[in-house]
Parts: C-alpha cells; structure tokens; sequence
C-alpha cells in the first residue's frame, strides 16, 4: 500500500479549514499533503507518527506539521472497545503551502510566522503547558468565519512564532527539499515499515517490496532516506519503548520485547545511542520532571 497523497479540499474556497471532530477511531491512514497541518487534542490520548518519529499525545498536546511531511494520527486503542463512552476529541487546522506568502517574505511584521512556518517542516510538538495557552483561541477558530476568522489566525501563528519551548519531531532528511515523496518504491517502503516496526524486520523481504536486489536496495535506502533500512527502524523502535516507558506500565524487559528488540543488551545499546540515556536512566529522568 502507498503513502496517502492527500488532496485537501477548501469549503468555499476559505484560506483555512478547520474541523472539530470528536471519534472513536482515527481511520486515515499514512498521508501527506502540501497544506500545512495543526493537531490539538481537545481531549484524549493516542500516538502521533510525523515522518520518523512515534510520539505519544494527550489532551493539551499541540503538533504543527510543514508541508508535505507524511504523519498519521492513531487513537488509544480504548476508545473502539464496545463498553467505551468516551471519545477522542481534537481540533485540525490546514491552511495552504503559499498561505500569505508575498507578505511573509516582504514584510517585517511577518517575520514571526515566516519563521515558525520554516521550523514546522520537520514537525513541531508543543507540550500541554505551552499549548494550553492557546487553547481558548483554538476554540474560538471554530465559531468565527470570514476575515474575522483570518485576524484571529494571524494572531495566533504570530503569537505561536514566540514560543521556544517546542521539540522538532523529523529527523533532518525529511525536510521537503530532501525527501521524495512521489516515489512509489520508497513510499511502499515506508508504509510496510511504519506498519510492521514491532514485528521482525527482513531485508530480503522489504527489498522484494521495492522490486530491487538487497544490495541495491540498501544503497537506494541510504539515498533517499540518509539512513540505513535498520538504522530506520530502530529508531521508531526506540521511539515507541520511550513511549512504553513514559507510560510506566512495563518492566524494561517488556518494553525491550514489545517495541521489537529481541535481546536486552541490543536495546539497551541501541536505546542508549540514540536518547543518551539506558532505558532505565531515561525512566529515573521521566520521572524526575
């Protein structure tokens, strides 16, 4: 299956599209699209995929995401069971690649959010105590429409480019001008490894899925994506046991064995190359904030 090129529609031909929505499921799937996006849990918990990277979010968590940067949202998995009333509640915010763009790049006022447009290319997460502040605006997004609607946007972008206190979620290969998103092999690629990360990764098999010989495919690979294919992998699979271990639910050794490793030693390696920490120093470090 490919990565979803979304084509994303404005009521009305409307600068912005704003939907509220409140589900027990998430169904799109692994997409991008040239808009840029903004993600706000009105209410709720899942896992955010931007491009690499495997965030868990709850309710207060923001995420801004670039143009063209593949994401999917997932929900807690506790919301589609039957006895479950509750639903996961969010606000997305689209708004074109060229959004103000003459202004943007003409005049002073808006050196703000020209900037904060440019940072949002490898996603930007926002934590619960940053976007709360926002929360109210976001909100009132919803109710207004026209040029009022505009204004209020504006102010909220601008006032969004003074935040500093923000994570980059992509790692630097997938910024627009690296990343080829139109290519099918790698898109198929990617998707089977966005699905099956936990499970047993084979070379021979993802190869067979690119129609390429494993030793070119490994260069094709590195190519496109400045990575090796188990580079990659590990660290979306390091990226969810930092999930796991956030959650506080597991011992490390079922972390280890649920986020795809299969010795201990290896992730604690792997775990520790990529965050600085074991996955025991890391948790010592969750818990003291």
């Amino acid at each position: 299956m490919k990565m979803m090129h979304e084509h994303i529609n404005f009521p009305g031909r409307c600068a912005i599209r704003i939907k509220k929505q409140e589900v027990s499921q998430i169904t799109y799937p692994w997409h991008f699209h040239s808009e840029y996006e903004i993600f706000y849990v009105v209410e709720g918990k899942g896992t955010g995929f931007v491009a690499d990277s495997i965030e868990p979010f709850a309710t207060g968590d923001m995420v801004m995401l670039g143009s063209n940067l593949p994401h999917f949202w997932k929900n807690d998995e506790t919301y589609e069971r039957s006895d479950c009333n509750e639903k996961l509640k969010y606000i997305i915010i689209q708004f074109p690649f060229d959004f103000f763009d003459a202004q943007i790049s003409t005049y002073p006022e808006f050196r703000l959010i020209g900037e904060l447009l440019k940072r949002s290319s490898r996603g930007l997460q926002f934590p619960p105590e940053v976007s709360r502040q926002f929360s109210s605006s976001l909100l009132k997004l919803t109710e207004e429409s026209g040029i009022e609607r505009i204004i209020l946007f504006l102010d909220f972008l601008n006032k969004l480019g003074k935040v500093k206190d923000y994570n980059l979620l992509a790692g630097e290969y997938y910024q627009k001008d690296n990343f080829d998103f139109g290519n099918d092999r790698l898109t198929s690629v990617l998707h089977h490894i966005s699905t099956n990360y936990l499970q047993k990764i084979e070379l021979e098999k993802v190869a067979e899925i690119a129609h390429l010989h494993p030793s070119a495919f490994c260069r094709f690979f590195r190519e496109k994506t400045g990575k090796s294919l188990f580079e990659y992998v590990n660290d979306m699979r390091v990226s969810y046991a930092c999930k796991l271990i956030i959650e506080r639910t597991k011992t490390i050794s079922q972390v280890c064995f649920e986020a795809g490793f299969n010795n201990l030693s290896n992730f604690n390696r792997t775990f520790k190359k990529q965050t600085g920490y074991t996955p025991s120093e890391y948790y010592r470090e969750f818990n003291k904030r």
